[in-house]
C-alpha cells in the first residue's frame, strides 16, 4: 500500500471488508463492550453499558489510532449503528462521514424510553422486555442447548462456531446489558433532546428487515423526519428482498455502497 494515504474506518460486523489494497483504507473493527476479546466491563453490571461508556470507548479508541486532528470514517450496523449516531451527535468533529446499517437514528422521546415504548405498543413478550429481568433470558438461551437449527444460506457453521466460541468468553449477558441500559441511556441524554447528527451520513436498510416495518418507522425515513434530525443525510438505500443482517446477506453489495459513499470525501 505504498504511496497510498491510509484513512481509518470503524467497521462493525461481519463481512464488512473494506480494507482493500486498491482502495487504500485502514479498517478498525473492535469488540464492542462486553463482546469477544473485551474486558473490563463487569458483565454483571449493565450501569457500565450506557451510551456514554460505549460512546466514550470509541473515543479511546481513535485516541489510541488516529493522529491529532484525523477524523474517521464510521461505518455500523445494528447496535453499531445505535451508538454510531450517538457518536456523530456527541462528537461530530472526529468523524469525517457516517454510513449506518438496519437501524436508523432514533430522537430522543421526551416522555419516556425506547423499552417502554415497545412494552406499550406489544406487551410484555417483546424480546427487548424480556430482556429487561437480570439472569430470565439467560436462563431462557441456556435452554435451547444443542438443539438443531436450520441455517440461512448466507450464515455458515464457521460463522456459528465463531459466534459460539465469542459468547463463551463473555457469556450472553454483556450484549443484553445494552438493552437493560436503555433507561439509563434515556435518563442520561436529557441534554440532547432536539439535538440533531450533524455528520454528512448515508443509511441502507433491507424492505424485509422488521426495523423498517415497526410502526412509524417507513413514514420517518422517507417523509422527512429523518432528514431533519439528520440534515446532512445525502442518501437513503432500501434494499430488495434482504432482512435485518444485509452485511451478511450482501456483503458485496454492501462493501460497494459504503465505498462509494466513502470515496466522495
Amino acid at each position: 500500500m505504498e504511496g497510498i494515504e491510509h484513512k481509518t474506518v470503524i467497521a462493525n460486523g461481519l463481512n464488512i471488508h473494506i480494507a482493500e489494497k486498491d482502495h487504500g483504507y485502514r479498517a478498525v473493527a473492535p469488540d464492542l463492550r462486553g463482546y469477544g476479546d473485551t474486558t473490563g466491563a463487569p458483565v454483571n453490571d449493565h450501569t457500565k453499558f450506557t451510551i456514554h461508556h460505549l460512546v466514550g470507548d470509541l473515543i479511546g479508541l481513535l485516541d489510541a489510532i488516529a493522529s491529532e486532528g484525523e477524523k474517521a470514517f464510521v461505518v455500523g450496523h445494528d447496535w453499531g449503528a445505535f451508538i454510531a449516531w450517538h457518536l456523530c451527535m456527541f462528537r461530530p468533529e472526529r468523524v469525517k462521514a457516517l454510513v449506518n446499517l438496519s437501524v436508523p437514528f432514533l430522537p430522543r422521546n421526551p416522555k419516556t424510553d425506547l423499552v417502554e415504548m415497545l412494552r406499550d405498543a406489544y406487551g410484555e413478550d417483546h424480546y427487548m422486555t424480556r430482556f429487561q429481568e437480570p439472569g430470565e433470558i439467560e436462563a431462557e438461551l441456556a435452554k435451547l442447548g444443542d438443539a438443531p437449527v436450520t441455517l440461512p444460506p448466507w450464515l455458515s457453521e464457521q460463522d456459528v462456531d465463531y459466534f459460539a466460541t465469542q459468547l463463551q468468553k463473555t457469556s450472553f449477558s454483556g450484549g443484553i446489558n445494552y438493552y437493560r441500559a436503555f433507561h439509563l441511556h434515556w435518563e442520561l441524554t436529557a441534554a440532547w433532546r432536539g439535538a440533531k447528527v450533524m455528520v454528512p451520513s448515508k443509511f441502507i436498510i433491507g424492505d424485509l428487515d422488521l426495523v423498517y416495518h415497526m410502526p412509524g418507522i417507513r413514514d420517518y425515513i422517507h417523509n422527512g423526519g429523518f432528514q431533519k434530525d439528520v440534515p446532512f443525510l445525502e442518501q437513503v438505500v432500501v434494499m430488495e428482498g434482504v432482512a435485518h443482517f444485509i452485511n451478511q446477506e450482501k456483503p458485496h453489495e454492501i462493501n460497494q455502497l459504503i465505498i462509494e459513499f466513502l470515496q466522495k470525501f
